[in-house]
């Protein structure tokens, strides 16, 4: 103990006992200062030491708080059973704290035979005096129906009255209850309120969440300036899920200025807590190489990383990196194994690549049925490459009965989303006059549009529509240009017919 430290002590002593105070006061007082280092210097034995001098006079704080150091082992030997007995000495007595933590050690069967029914019984008696925590702990049991009837509006109602006291867990937990509608009536505007107030209070969680509610522009206008800084309060806390958040939000440029290098920043935080879906983004800066140097190994350490955990986006990008042999060996098996799993957690993409594998009979066996089967499910969720893939089935009659007006339907709605192939084939339709009344302007508008993106096929069948002046005025020179930007991409078609028009 330091000099001033023992002045200090002295000094507190001594007005204790020239105020004739309660010599079990003194006797907390002491425990505590050891307890927590205030004063003096921190030292458990000698915390217990006086506790149990308080104890043992009936104090009810030095009771529970002797419990305490035994449940914790803190001082004196860990002892769940002299834990329970304390508390409920203490319990007896109606001191709140101990009645939850007696329904802690019922709920745990910690000292205890492990007893649900117990457990409501203590965390009832001390909520019944307006215990936050055995509010909270009460709630909990309701919402899971344990030792008593599951009920979702009983939950609420004990989160809410341990929120209106200023519990800033409650807060952010009935506010999501107000997000999600769960045991009340959904209200955004509810759920706002109650997540600006734990906000407010530091919650990270609650932080996180009313940053989402300024992304989506629920229950508040939307602003992503507002949804970024509260993203940046809990990532700072270091919670994973705003860190993620807020990554999303550098790569993007989302309510704050784009940036790389702070996207991999706050991504890798989050990756390196084990968040699945920062690990699969920080997997794509690696693949695309934008704010670190391109790596397709790191790509897949981090995508495996994200798919061991269930992750469907992980999984589908591993399958991807398997179907291609990036970072990997190439392996068509591996690769459908991985689009199987996120194909079947409903992940559009993952559906649409084993449809691709079914159709092409890589890694499984041929089959046109199974292909349409998952193309049509990822089409369904309004996937732009499954309902590209599915009209392609369409028109060719594969695994369905042939039909141009189920392939221009799908085409269109893929189209539409701004895909580049279904653009081009949709332009195809047009000039030939399949499933759609012939147009080549109409043709011509589809293949700008996909070609303008950088479509081969489109750029060729431009070239072609100037060269024999369809739906454009008739210009060997614009035929050219886009047969040339065609046969830099290898289109053996455009090849040739730059050979022929440069004579």
């Amino acid at each position: 103990m330091s000099r001033v430290q023992l002045y200090i002590s002295l000094i507190v002593l001594s007005l204790f006992a020239s105020l004739a105070i309660n010599p079990n006061v003194v006797l907390n007082a002491l425990g505590g200062a050891y307890e927590t280092g205030f004063v003096v210097s921190q030292n458990d034995v000698k915390a217990a030491k006086w506790y149990g001098i308080a104890a043992e006079r009936g104090n009810t704080n030095g009771q529970y708080k002797l419990g305490y150091m035994h449940q914790k082992g803190r001082g004196v030997p860990q002892s769940d059973e002299e834990a329970v007995r304390l508390y409920r000495l203490v319990a007896a007595k109606g001191y709140s704290t101990a009645q939850n933590q007696l329904g802690i050690m019922y709920k745990n069967g910690r000292g205890v035979p492990q007893s649900d029914e117990e457990a409501v019984k203590w965390y009832r008696l001390a909520a019944e005096q307006g215990d936050p925590s055995a509010q909270r702990n009460l709630a909990w049991m309701y919402a899971k129906g344990r030792g008593v009837p599951q009920s979702e509006e009983e939950a609420v109602k004990r989160y809410g009255l341990a929120a209106e006291q200023g519990d800033p867990y409650e807060q952010f937990k009935l506010g999501w209850k107000y997000a999600k509608g769960n045991g009340v009536s959904q209200s955004d505007v509810e759920a706002v309120k109650w997540y600006r107030l734990a906000a407010d209070q530091g919650n990270s969680r609650a932080q996180n969440n009313l940053g989402l509610m300024y992304a989506k522009g629920r229950g508040v206008s939307k602003s992503n300036a507002k949804a970024a800084k509260w993203y940046r309060l809990a990532a700072e806390q270091g919670n994973a899920t705003a860190q993620n958040n807020l990554g999303l939000g550098y790569y993007t440029g989302r309510g704050v200025w784009q940036n790389d290098a702070k996207a991999i920043k706050w991504y890798r935080l989050a990756a390196e807590q084990g968040h699945a879906g920062a690990q699969r983004n920080l997997g794509w800066m690696y693949e695309s190489g934008r704010g670190v140097s391109k790596s397709n190994v790191e790509a897949v350490k981090w995508y495996r990383r994200s798919a061991d955990q269930g992750n469907a986006s992980g999984q589908n990008d591993l399958g991807r990196m398997y179907s291609k042999g990036r970072g990997v060996p190439q392996n068509d098996a591996e690769a459908v194994e991985w689009f199987r799993l996120a194909a079947e957690q409903n992940h559009a993409h993952g559906q649409s690549n084993l449809g691709f594998m079914y159709g092409k009979g890589r890694g499984v066996p041929q089959s046109a049925a199974e292909a349409v089967r998952w193309y049509r499910l990822a089409a369904e969720q309004g996937s732009a490459l499954g309902q590209t893939n599915l009209g392609v089935m369409y028109a060719k009659g594969r695994g369905v009965s042939q039909s141009n007006r189920e392939a221009v339907k799908w085409y269109r709605l893929a189209a539409d989303q701004g895909n580049a192939t279904a653009r081009g084939n949709l332009g195809f339709m047009y000039a030939k006059g399949r499933g759609v009344s012939q147009s080549n302007r109409k043709a011509v508008k589809w293949y700008r549009l996909a070609a303008r993106q950088g479509n081969a096929s489109a750029q060729n069948r431009l070239g072609f529509m100037y060269e024999k002046g369809r739906g454009v005025s008739q210009s060997n020179v614009r035929a050219v240009k886009w047969y040339r930007l065609a046969a830099e991409q290898n289109h053996q078609y455009a090849l040739d017919k730059l050979k022929v028009l440069k004579r």
